[in-house]
């Protein structure tokens, strides 16, 4: 799974925020969400998506699922994922 962190006053911290850029401070507060990470992959493609998650990130060979581009706002509202062989 995934961690994120959330600070005191609710701004959700992207996993490339540094705690001094998103203004953390020594004895600030900050709560940690766990996500359950999803996979699903072909022989040549994987697709990762998190629970909570409004978006499926793929990677691999284009011709077996590897490349979502085309359909990204399509898999914003997927409640779930399945792989096939193409």
């Amino acid at each position: 799974g995934f961690l994120r962190l959330v600070t005191a006053e609710g701004h959700l911290l992207t996993p490339k925020d540094s705690l001094e850029a998103a203004g953390i401070r020594d004895g600030d507060h900050l709560t940690a969400i766990y996500r359950k990470a999803l996979v699903s992959s072909t022989a040549r493609a994987f697709a990762l998506c998190c629970s909570g998650d409004d978006q499926i990130v793929t990677w691999g060979d284009g011709g077996y699922g590897g490349d979502s581009s085309q359909v990204q706002d399509l898999l914003r509202s997927a409640q779930q994922m399945q792989s096939s062989d193409r």
